[in-house]
Formats: structure tokens, sequence, C-alpha cells
């Protein structure tokens, strides 16, 4: 766009009161450093609001303004833009009537732009004005992720005869693995993930097709990415291969490594694991964002819970272990209790498999069991280096419970994780491995099951008036006055991918070991006694602290009923 253009539409805007001149001054040189229109230059420095702006230019220049958000456009429309075109032009057709194809911009002045694409598509052209963010956002629903990179390397690979069209092989893998399209487009399939706060992302080979995921708020979501995308499997697999330093060689068993990031500043480490399926390598990446964590305030823990926490990590001996599923958050909350007492004064050592964060000034330890340094092994030369507290990632034999346990019951403080469905559970799981009643109930100190339940999205969330019979259900089991109760829900949005819930946080069961559980613990009592036992003692369980969260307008009860067992 014009120095003339921008000038224009910049007055307009002062004129309307929505800038003032010196807001302009710095748009313009925004533009100018960035290139790009002057409009979506003013509205990322946050001087005037999107949407008034668009409205006001839609009225000035008599072009209609229209909102993309849950626009819907038949395939057969899209296909009449190529990807590039779109993403270069920052264009998405909407409609193709009467030999003219209906198009949104977000440059109404652009003349130029709209002379090219009616050169290039060769058809009519009536544009209609959105803003840029929604045009964005609607090309990537509508084409896919990459859908212009994939593009070129289709149309490259098909003049060269190199693709395949009727299987997913194709010729000099490693020489295309260095291709600059297909690092630019695992770049891409990475930096999409970080953008929708993906933990994971997953690439699985099937007969037909290759399917891409991204684990959103602990739950899976296919992306859209064009089908062509199977023809570039195994030089995708080696791309991230190359990237993880594993071997592009080895396609019969599976392997694991670690590749290094910086996104905006921020250093991200991707775990990576390869897996030999019927139809290729599938691939895994774990996103480790330690900037997120490490703090116990951020895990949801309400301000009772942190004080026991708080007291518990501080004791100078005696085991504490937490529980519950994989991709509960086990070693979130471990990672922030250690950060929490990490001192000068105090040595702390890990045993991890595999380390998932680096924290500054503890000795972290990574077992390697494929040359026999297991975690029981780890663990004793652990207690040579004079260690105060130690963690150990899981315990998973006797025979390092029993290291684990004993090191408790000799000065040390450990932590450590254990897979069972509540805080009580952990005491029956110990006892199944062969642990001693004795040394059980003498070394717990205290016993925490967690679960991550989706938080409501701040954005859409609104008042379920539909569900006013849960106060009335849950009021008897509360410790607390329901009467200022919020039960709410997500209505759904673009900002939460129309889901109703952004973000995570956890619900907890945190059971003490008093003197009337070690006695239990002593006895071999079952676990529901024992629990039973925490719970007239004050604990609240799982679901207890769920319901809390419900009524605090944080998740919804139905999340919650997701995520935890019937208390029996």
């Amino acid at each position: 766009m014009n120095k003339e253009n921008s000038q224009l539409i910049g007055q307009l805007l002062v004129s309307a009161d929505l800038i003032n001149q010196e807001q302009l001054e710095s748009g313009l040189r925004h533009q100018k450093k960035n290139g790009g229109f002057i409009c979506t230059a003013l509205v990322k420095l946050g001087f005037a609001p999107e949407i008034e702006v668009f409205n006001l230019l839609s009225r000035q220049l008599n072009i209609p303004y229209i909102r993309l958000k849950e626009k819907r456009i038949d395939p057969e429309v899209v296909k009449k833009v190529p990807a590039k075109f779109a993403i270069h032009y920052k264009i998405i057709p909407l409609e193709f009537k009467d030999k003219t194809l209906k198009i949104a911009i977000s440059d109404p002045l652009d003349i130029h732009t709209l002379d090219d694409i009616k050169l290039l598509l060769g058809v009519e052209i009536e544009a209609v004005l959105a803003t840029e963010t929604e045009i964005l956002s609607l090309i990537r629903k509508c084409y896919g992720v990459g859908a212009d990179t994939l593009e070129s390397i289709v149309a490259k690979e098909s003049s060269t005869k190199k693709l395949e069209v009727s299987g997913s092989k194709v010729e000099k893998i490693e020489e295309m693995a260095e291709d600059a399209s297909i690092i630019k487009f695992v770049n891409q399939i990475i930096r999409e993930a970080i953008k929708d706060r993906a933990t994971d992302i997953h690439l699985e080979p099937f007969q037909k097709e290759l399917r891409t995921r991204y684990r959103i708020d602990g739950v899976l979501y296919d992306i859209n990415i064009p089908e062509t995308i199977r023809y570039f499997h195994s030089a995708i697999v080696s791309r991230v291969k190359i990237m993880a330093n594993l071997d592009i060689a080895e396609h019969r068993l599976p392997q694991d490594g670690r590749i290094k990031i910086n996104v905006n500043s921020n250093e991200l480490d991707l775990r990576v694991s390869v897996l030999p399926t019927a139809f290729g390598e599938a691939v895994h990446i774990r996103i480790l964002s330690p900037q997120f964590f490490l703090e116990l305030r951020k895990l949801g823990l309400l301000p009772e819970d942190l004080e026991i926490i708080a007291e518990v990590i501080k004791k100078p001996h005696g085991i504490i272990f937490v529980s519950g599923p994989t991709g509960s958050g086990k070693s979130t909350t471990l990672y922030a209790c250690l950060e929490k007492i990490n001192s000068s004064g105090i040595k702390i050592i890990t045993i991890e498999d595999p380390i998932e964060y680096q924290l500054r000034g503890i000795n972290q330890v990574q077992v390697i069991p494929a040359i026999g340094f297991s975690f029981a092994g780890a663990l004793r030369h652990m207690l040579r280096h004079d260690p105060d507290v130690m963690m150990v990632g899981e315990v998973r034999d006797f025979e390092t419970a029993e290291i684990a346990i004993r090191s408790a019951l000799t000065g040390h403080l450990v932590f450590s994780t254990l897979h069972t469905n509540d805080a009580a559970g952990s005491v029956t799981r110990l006892l199944e491995m062969g642990i001693e009643p004795f040394l059980v109930s003498s070394s717990l100190v205290c016993l925490v099951a967690q679960r991550l339940v989706r938080l409501i999205c701040p954005k859409c969330k609104k008042p379920d008036k539909s569900r006013k019979d849960i106060i009335s259900q849950i009021r008897g089991s509360l410790d607390f006055d329901t009467k200022q109760a919020q039960i709410s829900e997500g209505e759904g949005c673009q900002e939460c991918r129309f889901t109703g819930f952004k973000g995570r946080t956890g619900i907890y069961e945190i059971l003490r070991i008093s003197q009337p559980i070690r006695e239990l613990v002593l006895k071999g009592t079952s676990s529901q006694q024992i629990k039973q036992q925490a719970v007239s003692e004050g604990m609240r369980t799982l679901r207890h602290d769920g319901l809390r969260k419900v009524i605090s307008g944080l998740t919804t009860y139905t999340e919650v009923m997701r995520v935890t067992q019937e208390d029996e």
C-alpha cells in the first residue's frame, strides 16, 4: 500500500477520534518497518479496536464489512484460489457466482493486488472487507497448516517426477529431509502447535493418510493439513530425526531424542519419540515449556492445601508420593515442590526417565535402562553423594520402593510418584510390591492424588442457568456456603477453538499421615478404610476439590465428573 493511501486512511481514523495524530505517526513508522496495511499496524500497536476501525472503513469507502469467525466456505470455492495466493495476498475466497469470485480482503485501497488476483485467476473479482486476523484464521482453517509449503513441494517434485502419486514413498528421502520446503513445513507444524498451546504433536501413518493431531488441554484434536502430506511422510520423519539427532537410516526400532528450539525468545524442549508401525514410523513430539510451571501457587491448590504442602515439604525426612494417571501433572507438582525448597543450603538430586525440565542448582540424573542404569541403581549411587532431598521419577518395582523408603527412614526427604487412582491407593500399591507395612507406616509423610481439569474459556464464559440443580445436589457435601456459587460454562469461541475451555488446573486429594492412619497402615487395612479415616480428619477427595472449583466458576460439573471416579 502506498504512502498516500496510508495517510488518507490514517486521517479518516483521526477525524473519527479513533486515534490521535501521534498514534498515526507511530503506526506509519511501524508500517514502513514491517510492511502491511496501516489499519493492521494500528491495531497491533493497540491504538484502536479492530472492529471499530473496519466498521469505519466500510462506511467511508462503501465496501461491505463482514465477520468471518463462524463463516463456512464451500470447499469447491476454496479450490478456486491456490493456497500460496491466499497466504501471499492475505485474501480468502467466499463465494463464486455468475463468473464472479467474492473475496475478503483487509486492505481495500490496494488496487494493484486486486488487479493481480483478477489476472492470475482469470475471473471477475468482488471484494468485501474483513480483518486480517479473521482472514488468516480462516485461511488456516480452509487450507490447513502449511498448505502453501506443500503446494510448492508438490509442484517441484511433480516437475522432476520424484513424487509417486500412487503411494506414499518419495525418492531420495535423506535429500528431501534437508530440502528448504520440508524444513519450513516441519517448522510450521511445530510453530502452530505452540501457538495453539498444544502439549503434544502426533503424526500417525495409516494406509491412505498421515493423520496429524495436537493435544490441547488434555484432549486430542485433528489438525487440518492437506491430504498431500502423506506423500512426504518419510521425508517429514527424517527431518524430525535430524533435528533430534536420531539415526535416519534406522526404521525398524523405536528411537527417542530431544530438540531445543527458541520461540519468541523462550527456549523450549521438544521430546521426540519415533515408533515403527504397520504403515511406517509414527512420531510423537512432547512440547515442554518450563516457564508455565514451577510455582505451587499456580497449580490450582486451594489456600489451605498450599499451607499443608508448604509444611510437609519442609520436613527433614520421610517420603511424599504424588499419584495419578499418565498426564495428570504429577511431575509438574514435584518440580514445583523442589523449586520451593531449593536453596544453597540444601543438596537436591533427582533420578528421572526422562529429565523433563532443567532445574537450576539441582543435580538431575537420567536413567538409561539399556545399559543397566536403572532407578534402583541410580538411587544407591545417589546416597553416596550426601543429598538432603531426593526425587525418584517413579517407583515401579520392589527394589526401587525399598531403597527409597529406607532412604526416607535414614534422614532424607524423598519425593516420588505412583500410578494409583487416589491417595490412599498408594499404600495398597506399596504393600502389593512387597514392602513391609512397618516400613510404609514409618516412612510416609504425605500422599497426594491429582487430576487436571479444563478451565472455562474466559472469553466466552457465561452463567449456566440450566445447571442450577447442581447447587442443590452438592450443597450438603461442601464445607462452605454455596449461596455465592457461580455455575458457569463456555459458550465456545474462536479463542478456545469452540470447545468452551481454555487452559487447565489441578484438583487435589491430600492425605496427611496422622497417627491413626499410621496404625491402619501398620495393620495392613484396605485403602478404603484409610480413605474414610482421612476424610473424617478433614481430607477433601478429588471430587470434593473439583466441586469447589465448579461452584467457583472455574470449571464445569461435567468436566469434574469426566476426570474423577465415583466416590464409594
